[in-house]
């Protein structure tokens, strides 16, 4: 068992998702704003994909598979990342309507909205599904050289975008947390954030037609 693996980074993820899907459940609520509106000029829609779609990529990448090898001889053991796995293609599914609805004028507002919750309900579902299925799993099996495999990969497909994503990803995180997390990246990244990519971040409201 691997219990020396650092989960950390993954969980902070989790929290960033979970936050962000609560916001996009909320846009459908607020009282004279068009929620078309705001996914199509707001920055939160676009960086809660973009979150989405690397934490899923390198899962399917580069952690799945190291666990579908140590399962190999127990197909049983096997059903609850298959379901897993069933849930990114899902997801995306209802991300692809939501922006075919956005670039349709002809869609109703209802549709959308229906859409809406089903991702929101969707991904906080499947965040407890990884958390309670497949991180026994990888405790177990994934030795520490997968997990830091795993964990370059996840870098490499956030690294163009690690300007807006790391402010995103430790938003209401915890000093611990913050400190934990930047002190693994080198310096000038770290001076980065806290001058430059944390300050803009914070000035812009991710979840507004308007930003």
């Amino acid at each position: 068992m691997s219990s020396t693996l650092d989960l950390s980074a993954m969980y902070v993820m989790h929290d960033a998702l979970r936050r962000e899907a609560g916001h996009l459940a909320r846009v459908t609520a607020r009282v004279g704003r068009d929620p078309r509106s705001v996914l199509r000029t707001a920055t939160g829609w676009e960086l809660f994909k973009t979150a989405l779609r690397v934490h899923h990529t390198a899962e399917d990448e580069a952690l799945w598979p190291g666990l579908r090898e140590g399962l190999a001889d127990r197909p049983t053991d096997l059903v609850p990342l298959e379901a897993l796995e069933a849930e990114h293609g899902a997801i995306n599914e209802v991300i692809e309507a939501i922006d075919a609805a956005l670039a349709n004028p002809e869609a109703g507002l209802d549709q959308l909205s229906d859409l809406i919750d089903s991702l929101a309900t969707g991904v906080v579902g499947h965040l407890r599904h990884e958390e309670d299925q497949a991180v026994p799993l990888v405790l177990r099996l994934t030795t520490r050289r997968q997990w830091e495999h795993f964990r370059r990969i996840h870098f490499r497909w956030i690294r163009s975008d690690t300007s807006r994503i790391l402010p995103w990803l430790l938003d209401g995180a915890s000093d611990q947390t913050v400190a934990t997390l930047l002190a693994a990246l080198p310096e000038p990244v770290r001076h980065a954030y806290r001058h430059r990519w944390r300050p803009a971040y914070t000035a812009v409201d991710r979840w507004s037609a308007t930003a």
